[in-house]
């Protein structure tokens, strides 16, 4: 990937992306002498602020956007005759790849210039070989690479976030992350909804400019994190989690015809060689990780695309009359129109749910993180149960009208549960810090850094696996939860 490639410069004055990348490798070492609070009122404080929120929003909002507009388009970017499955497939298991391999496989520093340009050039090449080609194995080729850039993007960001102190910064830059993940359902659905009129060919295209949001919001609107350095935020006083040591010192180097870097700690310049975990080093950070943060975060996107792809599609009832159902027969016009209800319910509460951290709401304790997996787990065998029996029956209208407003309820909770178990397992663990002993040294420092950005990155592994694991299970799950209805003599499901 881009960020791989090594020993790339610009000119002796220009200002590279590697530059800025070694620049923003700098500034998140900073002295303590310069920790002086200051009020967290002031308006360049509150500037300072939104930037970084809307700069994450947007990282997000983008990131993951076009993942929603290739599902949404799914019907039209294949032949009827194709399994849409194979959609899913393509769209979530380059993600995977990427969370697997950047994090696990490759050493070192992150370049985060460099990488986001990839990734950017990654997307664009993708949506425009969907858009330009008719070609089934070209558009899913193009699909494979859009899902490889933002599943490297996604992690990308989250260790982005890790390099912003004191943790208040740090968590408030993952909260509205979060929430852009969190609208791109909405977004993403809404603008393939407006798109779908011009063609494939044009509505894709068009989709293709957007990943350029995201250089654009990196080098233009996102502050350094050097521009936090020595400011007090009042949000931080009653955080429950101890910042770590920060001791390096910052001197800047000059600029000639030799270095054209941007200023570094001298704690870094006193390093010769670079750095790097090894495979032991990332097993010892990942065994604690496994059960307290990965397993949780495994079984929510187990159970709840399970219950998207394929018991959400078997939650079918006749068409309400307006006159016995009037609140029904607002949405419901078609027995098409309840699938993309239950879409639209799922996604606008996961989108509120991702954004309760930046709305301001408390974390959840971390003893509790396990529990939107459990309540996951009853909702995905409840819904089964109605799909395949029927918890109220259906013997008459009024007990459709309750088995409606049961599944409205059910899923609701589901989109909760999903939001919050993403928005607080990142949260928590960027909020982590861990002593490291000599921290204020060149290495030592460098590997306190790699660190956590590399368990921030790991995690993401979890969610593209319970995905990828839920859509291997969910067409079984559609075709029995079917059978089972026709045996019963509710024939609906046939029709779709």
């Amino acid at each position: 990937m881009a960020d791989d490639l090594r020993g790339m410069h610009g000119g002796s004055h220009r200002v590279s992306a590697e530059d800025l990348d070694e620049e923003l490798e700098a500034t998140t070492l900073l002295s303590s002498e310069d920790m002086s609070p200051r009020p967290s009122s002031s308006p360049e404080s509150r500037s300072l602020l939104l930037r970084l929120g809307l700069s994450f929003f947007l990282f997000g909002l983008i990131n993951n956007v076009l993942y929603v507009i290739i599902l949404s388009a799914a019907l039209d970017l294949v032949p009827p005759s194709t399994p849409k499955g194979i959609i899913a497939f393509c769209n979530i298991f380059p993600a995977l790849v990427a969370k697997l391999g950047w994090p696990y496989l490759l050493k070192g520093r992150i370049r985060y210039a460099r990488r986001l340009i990839g990734c950017t050039a990654c997307s664009v090449c993708g949506m425009l070989v969907v858009a330009l080609f008719e070609s089934l194995y070209m558009r899913l080729l193009g699909i494979c690479l859009a899902s490889f850039s933002s599943g490297l993007g996604e992690l990308t960001f989250l260790q982005l976030s890790t390099r912003y102190h004191p943790p208040f910064v740090a968590g408030h830059s993952v909260g509205y992350f979060a929430s852009g993940t969190g609208g791109a359902g909405l977004v993403g659905a809404f603008l393939w909804w407006e798109l779908r009129g011009l063609g494939v060919r044009l509505g894709v295209g068009l989709s293709a400019i957007l990943p350029f949001v995201i250089p654009v919001t990196y080098f233009l609107i996102l502050p350094r994190p050097d521009r936090f350095a020595g400011r007090a935020f009042a949000a931080e006083d009653g955080d429950d989690f101890d910042d770590a040591p920060i001791t390096a010192s910052y001197a800047p180097l000059p600029r000639g015809e030799e270095d054209d870097s941007l200023p570094v700690t001298e704690s870094e310049a006193t390093v010769k060689a670079p750095f790097a975990l090894s495979m032991e080093d990332k097993w010892r950070l990942v065994k604690p990780m496994l059960t307290k943060y990965m397993l949780p975060l495994f079984c929510v996107y187990l159970f709840e695309y399970t219950i998207n792809q394929g018991i959400s599609p078997t939650l079918v009832y006749p068409v309400p009359a307006p006159d016995s159902h009037w609140f029904m027969s607002l949405f419901i016009h078609s027995v098409r129109d309840y699938y993309p209800l239950w879409q639209l319910i799922y996604q606008s509460t996961v989108f509120l749910s991702r954004s309760s951290i930046s709305l301001g709401l408390p974390p959840l304790p971390g003893r509790l993180l396990p529990l939107p997996a459990i309540v996951q787990g009853v909702i995905l065998s409840t819904l089964a149960y109605e799909s395949a029996v029927g918890v109220f029956g259906d013997d008459d209208d009024a007990r459709e009208g309750w088995s409606f407003a049961f599944v409205f309820l059910l899923i609701a909770i589901e989109g909760i549960c999903g939001g919050l178990a993403y928005v607080n397992v990142f949260y928590r663990i960027n909020q982590e810090r861990r002593d490291v002993p000599g921290a204020g040294a060149g290495a030592e420092a460098e590997r306190a850094k790699q660190e956590r950005e590399f368990r921030i990155g790991s995690i993401g592994l979890s969610d593209s696996a319970g995905i990828l694991m839920a859509s291997l299970l969910a067409v079984p799950t559609e075709i029995e939860l079917c059978r089972a209805q026709v045996a019963r003599g509710k024939t609906i499901c046939q029709s779709l």
